[in-house]
């Protein structure tokens, strides 16, 4: 799918000769590339004296340069565009707030003042634990301003999620609301963040958004609004060294203690604000949504510090995607003209799950981009979304990513990048990626192999907090000098990479290696079925079977799931071949998710292999499911 011919003549990037020759001089100096970059995205008090420094697995960009993240995202827009609007919020019960970046600015000097008058300190992280609020971003932004390292936690963690988070951290202030509201039901996060803070005997200080207005609060419990009610709205950022730490951000591993990934501040600004300028192609009357929650990482890139350094207007939404009607994310597209739509293939397969009948009813005729994030989108699923969302008119940009590399890595530059459903095309300008072999040589075209960055870039994690030997032996052990991603890839004769999944969800059936990605699509392009994960489990013959957890859409009406299993298993043995039959389909009506809706595979190869479940479920949004499983 080449451009729109009038896409391209509108886009930032909408020549490819030029493109080419951009990308090409990136690849043999990556270094002199992101220098370019800094300068042009960034706003910086002082220059830096080095560009890139590497001691082997660290790295180190923009040394001695100053600058500071809330002022990228605000104050430097308020001459221009003090009175443009930055954020449209709008509540799960439909009430709408808008916010300027004057408002904005303003909030965020206030709270910071507030934050110092509790004793917050340059360097010494805060927890946040808020709902998809204007309050959170103004949190967020208020840490960044006053040299605070943040750390988000999704608004639906159980307390002890907090407790180990705060404790790694070592947080003083944690800020909370007292409730968020979903599925119209009360979530009650004060209770949640009480039960927590018994066994965070550092923290001093609890700040709690009142929307209710109910909560009496005492000893280290403090109102939000009498503490921004005192607080002055004039103050002055000061800026921070480029390595000062911007944020925390606590990933699931595969034992039950989470990484706490760092990322620092001039580099991560670097490649989010320019890779969100070029990959969405904005423009100044942009209406741009990301469906993402602030508490993973495509809420703190792509909601608040890639696009707000861009001057862009974002839709922020406190709520589900559909409820209450199975349409509503289309409701709010039309709603607020909605230009860029950035969403999961797992909410694109739910809705086609629902049925055509409930996007029919809206025009989505003010889309011009639409994005997909999280994790690989299947082709059915990608075409759907061109056919139905987009009107075959939209550019779709795939882009592959990781809370790690802090921005986006691989995806299609929508001017001049032609797209292959199911493929995130090609690196982006800076990112020199490279598929290899178990003997760190390059694979061949369609050969598959291990996803490796071969040269550093400014957005990567600098560290596991506290654990620095994890993260060495994590990211860096595997293929020397290369930061290995744990995916598993392959490369087109065009040079497109098809990102497989995780390698660990690479299955070795009879000698042959099966990506899981590759038959969930094949099990998901039959008509039945609307969402497919697939595990290995031991097996004395083959050493591993392949397992299939599947959902049938609604519109199937199966009746007789014995006939369908092996429907279906001929169907993965026609698209793929026999030795891709899954040995066991098992039907459920739903899949175990995190909240950010990547399917738990690790929790289901454990149900798969007969195993007791191990390890952190605390970020499961159904943890009761585990039961029905078994």
């Amino acid at each position: 799918f080449p451009p729109p011919e009038d896409f391209a003549q509108q886009a930032h990037l909408g020549d490819v000769s030029d493109y080419e020759k951009l990308w090409q001089e990136s690849q043999r100096n990556p270094v002199q590339y992101w220098e370019g970059t800094a300068k042009k995205y960034v706003w910086w008090e002082t220059p830096w004296k080095q560009a890139f420094e590497w001691n082997e697995p660290f790295s180190k960009w923009f040394i001695g340069g100053k600058t500071n993240a809330a002022y990228n995202c605000l104050d430097r827009h308020l001459e221009k565009n003090g009175d443009k609007l930055a954020l449209i919020f709008e509540a799960e019960d439909g009430r709408v707030e808008n916010w300027t970046y004057k408002q904005l600015h303003r909030e965020v000097c206030r709270f910071s003042n507030a934050l110092l008058s509790i004793g917050a300190k340059p360097g010494s992280p805060i927890t946040i634990y808020l709902p998809m609020v204007p309050e959170a971003i103004i949190a967020m932004l208020a840490c960044a301003r006053i040299g605070a390292p943040h750390s988000v936690i999704f608004a639906g963690f159980a307390a002890s999620a907090i407790r180990d988070r705060v404790l790694d951290a070592s947080s003083e202030i944690i800020l909370t609301s007292d409730v968020a509201y979903r599925r119209g039901t009360k979530l009650d996060l004060l209770k949640t963040v009480e039960e927590a803070v018994k066994q965070t005997p550092a923290v001093h200080s609890v700040v709690v958004l009142q929307r209710e207005k109910t909560a009496a609060l005492t000893g280290v419990f403090k109102d939000w609004s009498t503490l921004i009610a005192r607080a002055s709205e004039n103050h002055e950022a000061k800026s921070f060294d480029s390595e000062h730490p911007l944020f925390f951000l606590y990933t699931s591993g595969t034992t039950g203690k989470p990484k706490g990934i760092v990322h620092t501040t001039g580099g991560y600004l670097t490649s989010v604000i320019s890779s969100a300028h070029m990959v969405f192609d904005l423009k100044k009357d942009d209406i741009y949504w990301c469906t993402a929650d602030i508490g993973w990482v495509t809420g703190h890139s792509y909601i608040v510090y890639g696009l707000l350094g861009n001057a862009a207007t974002c839709v922020l939404f406190e709520g589900a995607l559909n409820f209450p009607h199975p349409g509503r994310i289309w409701e709010i597209v039309d709603k607020h003209e909605v230009s860029i739509l950035y969403t999961a293939p797992t909410a694109i397969r739910s809705f086609m799950r629902t049925g055509e009948e409930h996007v029919d009813k809206f025009k989505l005729d003010t889309l011009r981009l639409l994005g997909s994030v999280g994790e690989p989108i299947n082709p059915e699923a990608w075409m759907w979304y061109h056919r139905k969302i987009g009107k075959e008119q939209c550019p779709i940009v795939d882009t592959w990513w990781q809370t790690e590399t802090g921005g986006m890595m691989i995806t299609p530059l929508p001017g001049v990048v032609s797209t292959k459903p199911g493929s995130a095309t090609r690196p982006l300008p800076g990112i020199v990626a490279n598929i290899v072999r178990e003997d760190g040589s390059s694979a061949n075209a369609g050969e598959g192999g291990y996803l490796v960055i071969e040269h550093p870039w400014p957005s990567m994690l600098r560290a596991i907090h506290r654990d620095p030997e994890r993260f060495k032996e994590t990211y860096w052990s595997k293929f020397k000098g290369k930061y290995f991603t744990g995916d598993g890839a392959s490369r087109d004769a065009d040079g497109f990479y098809w990102i497989k999944g995780r390698v660990d969800d690479v299955l070795n059936v009879s000698g042959h290696r099966l990506g899981t990605m590759e038959i969930e699509s094949a099990i998901v392009s039959h008509p039945y079925v609307a969402e497919a994960a697939v595990v290995g489990k031991p097996d004395e013959l083959k050493g591993q079977a392949v397992v299939a957890f599947v959902t049938p859409k609604d519109s199937a009406g199966l009746k007789d799931f014995e006939k369908a299993t092996a429907e279906l298993k001929a169907h993965v043995a026609k698209e793929i071949g026999s030795i891709a039959r899954p040995d066991e389909i098992r039907w459920t009506k739903t899949l175990p998710k995190t909240r950010s809706g990547k399917i738990m595979r690790r929790l289901l190869k454990d149900l798969a292999a007969g195993k007791e479940v191990t390890g952190d479920t605390t970020t499961l949004e159904n943890p009761g499911l585990v039961e029905y499983l078994h």
